[in-house]
């Protein structure tokens, strides 16, 4: 046996028994600083709520993890909800999220078999000659080349005594979970853009249904010019500005056709499909009628899951300060390794050939450069950086919910006065028109009047699309919505509804 401490070195076994007793204590002991997770300028209460005075402050808790509901449901809309399915089941940035959830847990199991022994198993053959002066022989004496057999098994075991193992574990499990939130950010993005292309598409429907009459009345407004021409009622110049209304209004048309196609090939990528592949009937937006409570400034930190992201790199980064720190302080690995070794192959397997080696290992580190303490610097720049970013990303969510509460209060009273302005252009085009017939005004008044009506109905369908946009939105940014809590409370609007009848007529 090769004892590596023996009474002859100097070192009694009582005393290194003391020292591993002394290190085994010290081992596991973490030189991350305490995490606490910093505070963030969560407002008692919402400024463009409705009622704000009605939230009442609560305490933050995390709740990040429970599992979410169909949030979109709250539309009420089939074809949304079978959109969504879709994308959830074949969209693939939703995929490579996932798979770099994977690739993350992979590394957190990399970094916990850190905790572990490694153990080995080797069988090998040499043939080989060593030097005379190793072998205590003078120079010239005759020295045969040699075979050596050996089978045996190696063992190595880091004793973790500043923390530097636990440290990265906890570094790379706090990097998994941040992979976890980061893949719910993206599925409650995906969710979201569904949900704004299929608006969107909607919208340039009713869009193209507005100009489709349009069309259809510029086509009836140059019948009655030419009769009116040929009967010499009126000059070549009302019939050529009805030409050139009809025109513009076919362009027009065209124009809302190319916006609509491009839409149509956005929502087919975000579903997993060829874009040549995919197809969405016409279906033109009604108004969407739903009030969405926001809830506490603080269920917001609670919610959003790329706060608990930055939250989770946060930890991450305040870890990797602890394994900085213990590059300072001395390692300590064990080492043994055991077996078998012969000179000959028939004689490798005799219990005569067994052999063994025990001992551990202790490193000091006694100058690099500066890099150990670079690398500690570095680790305590890359914390104090991901502090500032998890409070600027609570900020940035704060500000997006107040952002889409305030449209929504501003969208609801515009769509009223829209209506009010369609209502009015129908009028005034009604009354240009009997009174070209009668003679009484020119077609210029007649013109003015209907591009007046064309503008306002597109005003309002576009604040009809604005207003179930910004209701994603909205949800969006809350966090989405969970089963076991509905996200959004419905409540009928039947000013909101008439306005969109009128748009359309």
């Amino acid at each position: 046996m090769n004892r590596i401490f023996n009474s002859r070195s100097g070192f009694s076994s009582a005393a290194v028994s003391g020292l591993m007793a002394v290190l085994l204590v010290l081992a596991g002991c973490s030189m991350a600083p305490t995490y606490n997770k910093p505070d963030a300028a969560a407002p008692e209460a919402y400024k463009e709520a409705a009622n704000p005075q009605a939230n009442n402050w609560k305490t933050a808790q995390p709740s990040e993890q429970i599992a979410r509901g169909a949030w979109w449901s709250v539309f009420d809309d089939a074809a949304l909800n079978e959109l969504e399915q879709r994308a959830l089941s074949a969209n693939q940035s939703l995929k490579a999220a996932a798979a770099r959830v994977q690739e993350a847990r992979a590394f957190q199991q990399t970094a916990r078999a850190g905790l572990f022994p490694t153990l080995d198993a080797g069988l090998g053959a040499q043939r080989g000659r060593p030097s005379r002066v190793s072998q205590g022989l003078p120079d010239g004496a005759p020295l045969p080349i040699q075979n050596s057999y050996s089978a045996g098994v190696t063992a190595s075991y880091e004793v973790d005594l500043f923390g530097r193992v636990a440290d990265s574990v906890k570094s790379a499990s706090a990097e998994a979970q941040q992979s976890d939130a980061l893949l719910r950010s993206v599925q409650l993005a995906l969710q979201a853009d569904v949900a704004q292309n299929y608006f969107t598409l909607r919208e340039l429907d009713a869009e193209l249904d507005v100009y489709t009459r349009t069309v259809t009345l510029r086509e009836a407004g140059l019948k009655l010019v030419q009769r009116r021409f040929t009967e010499g009622q009126i000059s070549e110049l009302d019939v050529a500005r009805a030409e050139s209304e009809l025109a513009t209004a076919r362009s027009d048309t065209m124009t809302v056709q190319r916006l609509r196609a491009a839409s149509e090939h956005g929502l087919a990528v975000l579903l997993g499909e060829a874009p040549a592949r995919f197809s969405f009937a016409p279906h033109p937006l009604t108004a969407v009628d739903i009030h969405i409570a926001p809830g506490l400034p603080s269920s917001l930190l609670e919610r959003r899951p790329d706060i608990a992201a930055a939250e989770r790199k946060m930890a991450a980064a305040n870890a990797r300060i602890g394994v900085a720190k213990s590059a300072f302080f001395p390692s300590l690995t064990l080492t043994g390794a055991g077996g078998l070794a012969s000179g000959t192959a028939g004689d490798l397997f005799n219990w005569s050939s067994r052999t063994f080696l025990l001992g551990p290992l202790a490193a000091l580190p006694l100058f690099d450069g500066g890099r150990r303490k670079g690398n500690l610097a570095k680790a305590r720049a890359q914390y104090e950086e991901e502090v500032a970013n998890y409070r600027q990303q609570v900020l940035v969510a704060f500000q997006e919910v107040e952002d889409n509460l305030s449209n929504l209060r501003i969208l609801q009273g515009q769509m009223l006065t829209q209506a009010d302005a369609v209502k009015a252009s129908n009028r005034a085009a009604s009354l240009s028109r009997t009174q070209y017939k009668e003679g009484a005004v020119n077609y210029l008044d007649v013109i003015d009047a209907e591009r007046t009506v064309l503008q306002s109905q597109r005003a309002a369908l576009q604040l009809a699309g604005a207003q179930a946009v910004s209701t994603v939105n909205l949800i969006r940014a809350l966090g989405g919505g969970w089963g076991d809590a509905p996200a959004a409370q419905t409540a009928a609007m039947p000013t909101t509804q008439a306005a969109q009848q009128i748009a359309l007529q």
